[in-house]
């Protein structure tokens, strides 16, 4: 049994690799199974379809985004520990899984269907993002803004840099990579202080 999960988790690792370099439609069963080292019939074992391979996949990516997305949300908290905590989170994720926006925005642009699938299943994380901006709105800790501008905004912020990521090292830092990296560690902390200074009341403003 641990053999089994094994030899399917080396198959998700190497069909992640090739359907991110060559999306679903240039993937082929076979540079799958000689990535993961295996023969085209043990592959077809554990995966039927290329699709059902896919779906594997994507779902396994989808799946790390909503285990932080749900510690975010989960137990009580202000605006501001949220906005912390959510762009933290979020941020460290991108890090430690730097190829989940680029798999995502291939797929959004070949088969939206089964991202908005992923996030009806977990429609409950953005009632409670929701739910904690328009208490800040009501409680007048932050400006009136809708909770689907404010979100779109942080991700925006969070996800870019790892998107353009060959375009930040190469151009603007001249293909320095350890500028990159220390870059990529502000971001956190430039995002939560960028955020909070356009949307936060002070007292004088709240008066």
């Amino acid at each position: 049994m641990a053999k089994e999960k094994s030899t399917e988790d080396k198959i998700i690792k190497s069909a992640r690799k090739v359907f991110i370099a060559k999306g679903l439609d240039g993937a082929r069963m076979q540079e799958i199974a000689d990535v993961a080292g295996i023969n085209k019939a043990l592959l077809h074992y554990y995966f039927r379809t290329k699709t059902k391979l896919f779906e594997k996949v994507f779902t396994t990516a989808f799946r790390e985004i909503f285990v932080i997305l749900e510690n975010v949300v989960s137990g009580e908290m202000d605006f501001e520990q949220f906005l912390e905590k959510f762009i933290t989170h979020y941020v460290k994720l991108l890090k430690s899984k730097p190829y989940i926006p680029q798999f995502v925005i291939h797929e959004l642009n070949r088969n939206p269907g089964l991202i908005v699938e992923q996030l009806q299943n977990k429609s409950f994380i953005k009632e409670r993002i929701f739910e904690i901006v328009e208490q800040a709105i009501k409680e007048k800790i932050i400006r009136p803004i809708s909770p689907v501008h404010l979100i779109t905004n942080i991700l925006a912020l969070c996800i870019f840099p790892f998107v353009a990521r060959p375009i930040i090292t190469g151009f603007v830092m001249d293909g320095d990579k350890n500028k990159y990296k220390a870059y990529i560690n502000e971001r956190p902390e430039q995002i939560i202080g960028f955020v909070k200074h356009a949307i936060l009341l002070n007292q004088k403003e709240e008066a």
